[in-house]
């Protein structure tokens, strides 16, 4: 009698491997490159902050000689990017911040990212009233002016990084989910989806597993673009007042030096650090979209 043989389940590891193949990470793209560089160090300078900062970020600093510590320029008795008006290391709120504008940056991003996905997939593919009803909910989303909304849920909510997670979780779904149902519009037209449906796979595995795996760059891609929506509005709500006191950010930071009359006194040290970080987090994102163009458009190669 032939022995019997059971098929192995794919290894965990060799799974998440073919899907991550799937985003097709542009590396040999230079924009791309550079803002994966980017993204990096600032990860890495995150997870390694508490070895990296030289104080508290909200620790009030004295000299040997029991003086406030304040408004001391780079270098001055030690201190890298000098202090603030209340004693404050500047280069120890940066470092720190870095924390803060990821977890906002990663979390929005994942959530804009996820809603916009499963909105654009349901939509496109089984249209209908599913695709009248969400689709009449992303054009409510699309009316309602994002900075100003942060603001009003700020003012009523406690004062918290995750309102502007929030924010964008209800609010800025709505471009991933618009472009992504119009691909799953033309995905579920090609002939290995019929194939599919003659070998009797229900609509859900074809959405998730024939589709969905398709149009992950473009989820990844919208993704990358919304951490530097977050960062950037998280800086507006904070210099605006609207932010965490508790929590230091770089829109904090910028803050505290407006409130302080930095720029008439000439702490440029003071600001233009976070400004500076803010930047490069915001066009790392557009580096990486930079460097899907050919993979979404494959005609640019022309």
């Amino acid at each position: 009698m032939p022995e019997l043989t059971t098929a192995r389940k794919p290894h965990a590891l060799h799974w998440l491997t073919r899907r991550f193949a799937r985003l097709q990470i542009p590396l040999d793209d230079p924009f791309a490159v550079t803002g994966l560089i980017i993204y990096a160090v600032f990860i890495l300078v995150a997870i390694f902050a508490n070895q990296l900062a030289t104080h508290d970020p909200l620790e009030i600093l004295y000299s040997e000689t029991y003086e406030l510590s304040s408004n001391l320029r780079p270098g001055e008795d030690g201190f890298i990017l000098g202090t603030t008006s209340l004693g404050r290391d500047i280069y120890s709120q940066l470092i720190y911040g870095s924390r803060s504008a990821l977890l906002i940056g990663i979390t929005a991003a994942f959530m804009v990212a996820v809603i916009g996905t499963i909105v654009g997939l349901l939509s496109g593919y089984f249209g209908g009233w599913i695709d009248i009803v969400l689709m009449r909910a992303a054009d409510i989303a699309f009316g309602i002016p994002f900075l100003p909304f942060v603001i009003v849920l700020s003012a009523f909510l406690e004062p918290s990084i995750w309102n502007v997670v929030f924010a964008m979780a209800l609010i800025l779904w709505r471009d991933t989910g618009r472009v992504i149902r119009s691909q799953v519009l033309t995905l579920r037209t090609r002939t290995y989806i019929d194939a599919a449906r003659i070998a009797g796979s229900s609509d859900m595995k074809i959405v998730f597993s024939h589709i969905a795996p398709n149009i992950l760059p473009l989820s990844f891609l919208y993704g990358s673009i919304a951490i530097g929506w977050a960062i950037l509005t998280e800086a507006a709500i904070s210099f605006l007042g609207f932010g965490d006191p508790e929590t230091i950010s770089w829109g904090y930071m910028l803050q505290d030096a407006y409130a302080s009359q930095a720029l008439s006194t000439g702490g440029y040290y003071w600001f233009v650090p976070p400004g500076i970080c803010i930047i490069l987090v915001v066009v790392a994102g557009f580096f990486i979209s930079r460097g899907y163009e050919e993979i979404l458009f494959p005609k640019l190669k022309d």
